[in-house]
């Protein structure tokens, strides 16, 4: 009996993973709900609210919008991010940016126009975006 709700509950915290591996390429947009690892190519526009992770041999070339992205690829385009933005050295990052936080490893290539922005709650307590830099 007691297995049962714990087997529920599990499945329903647990968080929707996708995986784009080396080798594959997609063309057009790209949608998920969940997290997304990325170690092949898309061509196009990638969205989703959880995380992106762009491992060594993964490109994107195109858009990504998300909370959070992590690069060791490559990346041509426009990103947009509500959380950070983070750089291993062997990222290749070229285009637009517009993100709350950043974080840049030694080595890494970051050849781009960049907004950080981040939210601010007015005096009445309503959340505004304001420009950092």
């Amino acid at each position: 009996m007691f297995s049962e709700n714990k087997k529920g509950k599990q499945n329903e915290s647990s968080s929707i993973q996708n995986l784009i591996a080396k080798g594959t390429k997609i063309v057009g947009t790209f949608s998920s709900e969940g997290d997304i690892r990325i170690d092949g190519i898309i061509e196009g526009d990638v969205i989703t609210p959880g995380k992106v992770v762009v491992g060594k041999t993964g490109e994107i070339h195109g858009s990504l919008e998300s909370s959070n992205a992590h690069f060791e690829g490559k990346f041509a385009g426009k990103l947009k991010l509500t959380g950070t933005l983070t750089l291993k050295a062997s990222a290749h990052i070229e285009g637009e940016v517009i993100t709350e936080k950043l974080a840049v490893e030694p080595g890494a290539t970051f050849n781009v126009t960049c907004v950080m922005k981040s939210t601010v709650k007015d005096i009445k307590g309503e959340q505004k975006t304001k420009k950092t830099a």
